[in-house]
């Protein structure tokens, strides 16, 4: 009976989101018409630089771009320009190509925000366990609605690749090993992020991740080779990509991996037979960072040939890689691409910035009362809280343990308990670790004086100290105990055997 109620549920829930992103008859000859005129206008170079996608770096003074790279923008040649945030530095990076490109062209701004922007909630993984449909939309919306009011049009996520090996490290960005369940928060976070249409403010453009099969790498390492038959493709891995096409969304990323011999960049059989025409996919296809370069280390192509198999696969926009920008024009002259197959890429460039409404405002997100008033509020907080509290399983409740009484001593024993760095979770680059309590705070604030919270962080994240320093992200150390393992192990056991309840075996 739950299996035949979940089903009715995700179909009511699955077609208020296939709304998303759509737009009307009348709305789209409209688009079609500038966005044509504006082609014409073009030169090869402009629409090229259209399918060019760079990364900023930071200083005193906010983002900042290379000498190269920030000529290219003043002349019309970057499309979009991603690790840009808070409001201030997109609108100075927008003012840069605006005030001095030819035709005008705004920037289209993107950032990793996976589980949250400022506010951050339990990670995919995790909130995959509550299947609480809705309160994953409202996670995606809440986390829009921040990183818009910081600058931000273009989110890359969800990840919705299916895993079944333990040892890929991103995991927790999914939702785990069930095609049926990735669908259903695939639709659901691609509707949470987008909205209705994009027009509003708070609303911004969803990019599925990583088309395809990202997560079946050999032996769990990325960029690895997938092999596996079409059968098991379509059984088990393509269902969330799909689910997230039916929703709307607006941008896809293809993988680094090979599928069938050939990278998933350069695959046409994957980016267009299967995404664009038995799909339908009609929006923006981007590569993952360097993927069109990394083609080399696959023993595939060096950077001029591969790409033209990445834009004769169905590829849009090439992420770093300068492959497009450096290349076309020359395979174009020799007869290896067609100026058409370069339009149909600029085009879908085009749309995607008319459809989130930036021809008509290119400041559209650089309302700096936004930033001031919906960044990590009490309110936004408080259904993190309780999206949170929906995602915890607990296997077994042996004598009543749980709830913890509040008396006597409790003791709370490992490296995460008191690590303040980690309460963001992985992948959350703009989360202030600051603004946030530790586990063993919270325990301690929760129960006060009524009892006594014994603590022991019993052995370190990772036994090699250059590995877990190499394994941690965005400079946030895990404050590594230089005592002994065995120091650290003796002090937990000492603990542990003064908890109340507990008692080590002989």
């Amino acid at each position: 009976m739950k299996k035949i109620i979940g089903v009715i549920a995700c179909g009511l829930f699955l077609n208020a989101a296939a709304a998303s992103s759509q737009v009307t008859d009348k709305e789209k000859v409209q688009m079609e018409k500038r966005i044509e005129k504006l082609i014409k206008k073009m030169t090869l170079e402009e629409k090229v630089g259209q399918m060019a996608q760079y990364s900023c770096n930071w200083d005193v003074t906010g983002p900042v771009m290379t000498g190269d790279y920030e000529t290219l923008l003043k002349q019309g040649l970057v499309g979009s320009l991603f690790n840009v945030y808070t409001v201030d530095g997109v609108r100075k990076m927008q003012e840069m190509a605006l005030s001095e490109s030819r035709l005008k062209i705004p920037v289209l701004f993107g950032y990793d925000v996976v589980h949250g922007y400022r506010t951050i909630f339990p990670m995919p993984l995790a909130e995959s366990c509550s299947w609480d449909l809705e309160r994953m939309r409202k996670s995606a919306a809440i986390a829009a609605d921040e990183a818009s009011a910081s600058g931000i049009a273009w989110t890359f996520a969800p990840m919705v690749d299916i895993s079944r090996d333990a040892r890929w490290g991103r995991i927790a960005e999914g939702s785990g090993e069930d095609p049926y369940l990735g669908s259903l928060l695939a639709k659901a976070y691609v509707h949470g992020y987008q909205g209705d249409s994009m027009q509003g403010k708070d609303e911004i453009l969803s990019c599925v991740k990583h088309f395809a099969l990202y997560g079946a790498s050999e032996a769990g390492k990325d960029y690895n080779t997938v092999d596996m038959s079409h059968l098991r493709m379509y059984n088990e891995y393509f269902a969330p990509y799909r689910a997230a096409v039916e929703a709307g969304v607006g941008s896809v990323m293809s993988s680094f991996n090979i599928v069938d011999g050939i990278p998933a960049t350069a695959n046409k059989w994957l980016l267009t037979d299967v995404l664009r025409d038995e799909w339908g996919f009609q929006g923006l296809l981007v590569t993952d960072y360097n993927s069109i370069a990394e083609m080399s280390i696959h023993g595939v192509a060096p950077l001029k040939e591969a790409s033209v198999r990445a834009l004769q696969a169905g590829t849009d926009m090439d992420m770093v890689s300068c492959g497009f920008l450096n290349t076309l024009e020359e395979s174009l002259k020799e007869g290896k691409v067609t100026e058409a197959q370069i339009d149909a890429a600029c085009r879908r460039v085009l749309e995607a910035k008319y459809k989130l409404g930036l021809f008509a405002d290119p400041y559209k997100y650089c309302d700096t009362l936004r930033a001031e008033k919906e960044l990590y509020t009490p309110e936004h907080r408080a259904v993190a809280r309780e999206v949170a509290a929906e995602t915890f399983v607990l296997l077994k409740n042996e004598n009543h343990l749980l709830p913890l009484e509040e008396k006597g001593k409790i003791a709370l024993i490992g490296p995460m308990a008191d690590a303040r760095n980690n309460m963001c979770g992985m992948w959350s680059m703009t989360c202030t670790p600051s603004g946030h309590g530790t586990l063993l705070e919270g325990i301690r604030s929760a129960v006060g004086d009524k009892a006594e919270i014994l603590y022991a962080k019993g052995s370190n994240l990772i036994g090699d100290a250059a590995y877990e320093e190499r394994a941690t992200m965005f400079g946030r150390s895990l404050n590594r105990d230089n005592r002994t393992d065995q120091q650290l192990l003796d002090e937990a056991l000492k603990i542990a055997v003064s908890y109340t309840h507990l008692t080590l075996p002989t």
